[in-house]
This record gives C-alpha cells, sequence and structure tokens, in this order.
C-alpha cells in the first residue's frame, strides 16, 4: 500500500512595495495592511528599494511576518546616479543614495566613454547569473553648471523621474498643431467672446485654467472653469501618452520644474495665454448672487483668454476695490467666499498652511527665505476648482452599465485613523480643546473649532500639525469612499491635466460618457496605484530639495545660535524648526546625556528627563547652536542650549568638544 498524500502547503503570496533601509533590512508594505512584511538581506534577491514586488510570507511566529521576494511587479526607477569606478577590463557604477543598493556592474563595452569617478546616469540592464549582481550600462555623464544644479538632478533620477524626454516623444511634441478648423468648431462651444482670465503665481509659465464670468438678464451669474484640452493633443497609445503615463506628474522644486509634458505643450499649445485661441474642456455654471449654483454644463470648449493676472494683482484688486476688472474680480470672489463657508458648514476641514520658499540667486543657491500664505486670490480660484472638480465626479458616479458605476480615478481621502486621533484627542484636552471623535463629520466640526480657537495662540502649532498627522493619505482609487477632508462624497482631479496624469485620465472619461458611450477600463485601480505612486515620488523629490537648500542656507551659520520650536520627537532626539528660516535640524539625544537621561513619552508627544523631569514637547520654543550642516545627507544637527542664569559665565564650554 503506498504513502498518502498530505496537503500541499499553500504560500501566502502578498505584493506591495519594498522599502530598504541603510542597513539593507527590508519591508514590504502591503496596501491595506496594517503591519509590513519583514524582507531580510538574503531574501530581498533582484528588488531594489521603492520596487512593486511579490513576496511569499515563509514565517509569522513573531509579531511582524517574514518573507522571501519572489518576483519584481514594476520598477520604482530603471536610471540611477552613480559615480564609476573603472578596473582594468569593467567597471562598477557606486550608486548615489542613502539607501543599502549594491554596487552595478558595467561591462566595458557599456560604459560609453565614461573615466574613472565620472558622475554618470546609467540604465539597469538586469541581473548577472551567478554573483546575483545588478547589471548597467552608462546613458550619459551627468554635466552640472553647479553643486545645486548636480544635486538637483540627482534627487530628480533618485526618485525615478527623468531629466529628458525621449526623442521620440519630442518629435512628436513638435508635430502638434493647434488648427481651429470649421470641423472642430461644430463640436466645442465657442466663449471667444466672454470676458475670460487666468490667475497664477507671478513665474508661472503653464496657464492650465482660466475662468470667465458674465452677468445674466436674470440677474444671475455664468461662470466658466476652463482647463487647458490635453486631451485632444496627447492621444493613447502615442509616445506623448506613454511618457506622460509613466511620469504621471509635474515635480516642483525650488529651482526648476520638471514637467509630465514637454514644453511644446505645456507652456505652448495647451497654455491659456492671453489673446490666443485655445482648446479647452469646461465647467460652466450658473449661479445666483447669493452662491447658490442653479444649472451646470459639462464640455469641450474654445476660448480666447482677455487678461493673465499674478495673484499678487488680484489681490491688490479685492483688497482695495480698484483696479482693472475690479467689479467681475470683486464679484468673483463674493461667490468664492459663499462656496468656501458652505464647504465648511458640510463638514469640510480648514487646515491652513504657510508655504516656505527660498529666495534663489542666478545659481541657485538660497539667498533668504519668504512665507507664503493663503490669501483670497488664491482661495478664489480654489473653490472655483473644487466645484469643478466635484461637479465631474458627480456627473460620471451617475453613468451606470449593468446597475454598476464604471471605472473612474476618484481622488480619495479615508477618515482619520483612530490609533492616532485618540491620543491626540486627549492631548488636545489638555489645552481645554474638546473633541468628539463618535462620528467623520464630529471629528471635523471639533477639529475646524480648534483651528477657529487656537489662532495666534502659544499652542497653535503644535496642534495644527499634530492634527494634520492624524489625517489619512489622499490618493487616486476606483473605490470611491469619497474625501473626507474636502467634505465630498464624490471628487476627482479634472482642472490640472498639464501637470497630472489623472486630469487626463478623467478628460477622456468624460469626453466619452458626454457621447454616450460607457467606457470599462479593467486596468484602472493599476493606473491610479500607479499614480498615487508617483505623486508620493514626486512629494519626496521636492522634500528632498527643500531639504538640500535648508542646508545650503545654513552653512555659513554653523557655531551660531538661534531660536526655533520643537517641530517634533522620537526616541532618539527632538528635531527643531528655526524661527527665522524655517529650517529643521534635529538633537541627538545623546547630547543631552550631560543634563540628564531622556525617555520619550509617546503620549505626551515628547522628550521627558528622567532626573530633572526637564520635558521637550512639540511646540515648545527652544534656544540651539547649529552644529553641522551636511550637504550630502542632507542633515542640520543641533544642539541645545539651556536657558542661563544672568551671571553665568557665556563663554563656558564654547569649546568643548560635540559627542559623536
Amino acid at each position: 500500500m503506498g504513502k498518502k498524500k498530505g496537503k500541499k502547503k499553500e504560500v501566502r503570496r502578498v505584493q506591495g512595495v519594498l522599502e530598504i533601509t541603510r542597513s539593507g533590512m527590508g519591508f514590504v508594505t502591503v496596501k491595506g495592511k496594517s503591519i509590513d512584511v519583514l524582507i531580510r538581506p538574503n531574501d530581498i534577491n533582484e528588488a531594489l528599494d521603492g520596487d512593486t514586488v511579490v513576496a511569499d510570507i515563509k514565517n509569522t511566529r513573531g509579531q511582524r511576518p517574514e518573507g522571501k521576494i519572489t518576483g519584481v511587479v514594476e520598477r520604482k526607477q530603471t536610471e540611477f546616479v552613480g559615480t564609476v569606478q573603472l578596473n582594468t577590463h569593467f567597471g562598477f557604477l557606486v550608486v548615489s543614495t542613502d539607501k543599502a543598493v549594491p554596487d552595478f556592474f558595467i561591462r566595458a563595452e557599456n560604459l560609453n566613454g565614461a573615466k574613472n569617478g565620472d558622475k554618470v546616469v546609467a540604465e539597469l540592464l538586469g541581473w548577472r547569473k551567478g554573483d546575483r549582481k545588478p547589471e548597467a550600462k552608462v546613458l550619459y555623464r551627468l554635466d552640472a553648471k553647479n553643486e545645486v544644479d548636480m544635486a538637483m538632478k540627482e534627487i530628480i533620477i533618485q526618485n525615478g523621474f527623468s531629466i529628458n524626454f525621449p526623442k521620440e516623444v519630442l518629435d512628436e511634441s513638435l508635430h502638434l498643431k493647434a488648427e481651429v478648423t470649421e470641423q472642430e468648431l461644430k463640436q466645442r462651444r465657442d466663449f471667444r467672446d466672454v470676458l475670460t482670465v487666468t490667475i497664477d503665481p507671478a513665474d508661472a509659465k503653464d496657464f492650465d485654467d482660466a475662468i470667465s464670468f458674465r452677468k445674466l438678464e436674470t440677474g444671475n451669474f455664468e461662470i466658466g472653469v476652463h482647463i487647458a484640452d490635453v486631451s485632444h493633443f496627447v492621444r493613447p497609445g502615442s509616445a506623448l501618452d506613454d511618457e506622460a503615463y509613466k511620469r504621471a506628474c509635474s515635480v516642483y522644486l525650488p529651482d526648476r520644474v520638471v514637467p509630465m509634458l514637454p514644453e511644446k505643450i505645456s507652456n505652448e499649445l495647451c497654455s491659456l495665454r492671453p489673446d490666443e485661441e485655445k482648446f479647452t474642456f469646461s465647467a460652466v455654471f450658473t449661479i445666483t448672487p447669493k452662491g447658490k449654483v442653479t444649472d451646470s454644463w459639462l464640455g469641450p470648449t474654445i476660448i480666447r483668454s482677455n487678461r493673465r493676472f499674478a495673484y499678487e494683482e488680484v489681490q491688490a484688486i479685492i483688497e482695495s476695490g480698484k483696479g482693472e476688472l475690479s467689479e467681475e474680480l470683486v464679484q468673483l470672489n463674493k461667490i468664492a467666499r459663499i462656496l468656501r463657508e458652505q464647504r465648511f458648514a458640510k463638514g469640510a476641514i480648514n487646515f491652513t498652511s504657510i508655504e516656505v520658499r527660498f529666495l534663489l540667486d542666478a545659481e541657485g543657491r538660497p539667498r533668504g527665505v519668504i512665507l507664503k500664505e493663503s490669501k483670497e486670490s488664491h482661495q478664489l480660484i480654489e473653490e472655483f476648482m473644487l466645484l469643478a472638480n466635484r461637479t465631474v465626479a458627480n456627473y460620471v458616479h451617475k453613468i451606470k452599465k449593468h446597475n454598476e458605476t464604471i471605472p473612474f480615478p476618484y481622488r480619495i481621502h479615508d477618515v482619520p485613523d483612530q490609533d492616532k486621533l485618540k491620543p491626540f484627542a486627549v492631548f488636545a484636552g489638555k489645552f481645554g480643546y474638546k473633541f468628539d471623535i463618535t462620528t467623520p463629520k464630529a471629528v471635523a466640526s471639533s477639529f475646524n473649532a480648534m483651528i477657529q480657537n487656537v489662532d495666534g495662540k502659544p499652542e497653535q502649532q503644535i496642534l495644527e500639525q499634530l492634527g494634520i498627522r492624524t489625517m489619512a493619505k489622499a490618493e487616486y482609487s476606483t473605490d470611491n469612499i469619497g474625501h473626507y477632508g474636502l467634505g465630498f462624497d464624490n471628487y476627482c482631479h479634472f482642472t490640472s491635466p498639464i501637470r497630472r496624469y489623472p486630469d487626463v485620465m478623467v478628460h477622456r472619461i468624460l469626453r466619452k460618457v458626454l457621447t454616450g458611450e460607457f467606457p470599462v477600463d479593467k486596468s484602472m485601480e493599476k493606473k491610479c496605484d500607479h499614480s498615487s505612486e508617483r505623486e508620493r515620488a514626486a512629494m519626496e523629490a521636492e522634500r528632498a530639495a527643500n531639504k538640500f537648500e535648508q542646508v545650503l542656507y545654513m552653512q555659513d551659520k554653523v557655531g551660531e545660535e538661534m531660536d526655533g520650536i520643537v517641530s517634533g520627537v522620537s526616541s532618539f532626539g527632538f528635531w527643531v524648526e528655526t524661527i527665522e528660516g524655517k529650517c529643521e535640524g534635529m538633537v541627538n539625544v545623546r547630547d543631552l546625556s550631560d543634563y540628564d537621561d531622556f525617555r520619550h513619552d509617546e503620549a505626551e508627544y515628547s522628550l521627558v528627563g528622567l532626573r530633572t523631569g526637564k520635558r521637550f514637547r512639540m511646540g515648545d520654543p527652544v534656544r540651539v547652536k547649529l552644529v553641522a550642516a551636511n550637504i550630502e545627507k542632507r542633515q542640520l544637527d543641533f544642539e541645545w542650549i539651556p536657558h542661563r542664569k544672568k551671571n553665568q559665565d557665556t563663554t563656558k564650554g564654547k569649546n568643548k568638544k560635540r559627542k559623536s
């Protein structure tokens, strides 16, 4: 009698994004799962940091499951920046990154003329059999005008974006023409004789949205939100479309923009420049003087912008009531105010933010800092863009095929994480702010009440920062759970197709449903995931570039004392944001050991001294000395300066060596 066949052991397989730490340990983040999968260095195989991978779970005995990577679904990047190290018959690429990345092997025929020590951009070819080494070929030497230019190019490539467009993409864009034919006009609503303006930053080059305004005989207003019709030029299956999808968004760095589309499209064909006929896709509203939307229309249009305004110009007109087109702009602002009030009344959260920007010299080096806050001119545009986005999402959401909604790239935002919200509510309560966390709407109301009451008070910064951290991240998905932060059941991105690929997808779907088609793209969720991942990569690039500029700005201030605010805490120290310059660095807990033994109190968002009871809590003012500004690591190191007594010798300890 033969042996009984046992049941085949079922292998649990997951797919997610791999993050590799400096130590070489990997973690796979799986969508919808709260715990990452641990991947030990020997089990990472041919995956690199940021790749979407498949992993088999091989151990669940500990608190965190362990796995082994069995395949790479999608590379985060295929181009890498590094330094060439030559041997006799081959070379290696030492990759510039703070992650654990193996050196790339380069055959002699793939060096492309690179010399020893050259900084180059190389393309991953695959993995060499036998030694499990990645192999690459040099694409080009990375030329740079200066230190800043080199750093920005490295940041761009490290985050998976290309500096240049492929030749076939540029060639395709150069052959595009904006011919206003009779046939094209028949398919578009004509707004060329309607007053239309653009309002953008003073240094903007791509104007992808415009507002039209006219008063109707009824006393109501017709307000049009006109968006550059990128999908008219960028067609599915083209090299342009493939490249736009790959990039998925433009990247905005302190000294440059890395565009999603070539300049021919973004700054010429689709830029809504004054006195030029442009193809647009529009949301047109009939609105009463009291801000009630009584009718809306969606469809392709043609416009001719009358005037380009900068935000600063419009703000001056709003404040003074005087200037070119003052009557129209003031009326638009009145309606925008009402729309804004309506949003907050329905549950939107009123988080405000101040944007920190560097004043740069001709070489891109920071020479000063300016703080930009959202004013009424910005909010005017914001409200009408939100209205258009919501209207498009509402329209498409109603379209059903076989009683199901069609796949669509909604912009979603989940409710706050209860695990983050509960300790925050307790913490806010210590300042006298009551939080009702029983329902999402109650949470929103509590946040708005706190934001209103905390304005101008010492605890404002800490409570606003911590409040934002309780929030989920907005993303793209076909699973329409609504947008919690904005208080919308249906929301999408329609208004920036020059710089966001999801907006291009929205335009294409809307164009089809308006003509009675029911497009079903079974790969839409994958496209949403890709767009969300690229958006996160762009934000990471922007953060890295800003951090570089911060360190560069502070380099000549090493040794100086300055005032700051505790902006974050952890078990290994606390972060400080300087009052002047808004630059962030860290005070390491090791450097506090002479004063006390500090422990991290998570519930209080603070570090607490065991002997003295001294506390460093988020939002606390501190005096610090800048002791290091490391450009390569993009890192600032501070030393805490204790309060001194009036007669204390301020020179004491100045020459004391910093602990390592």
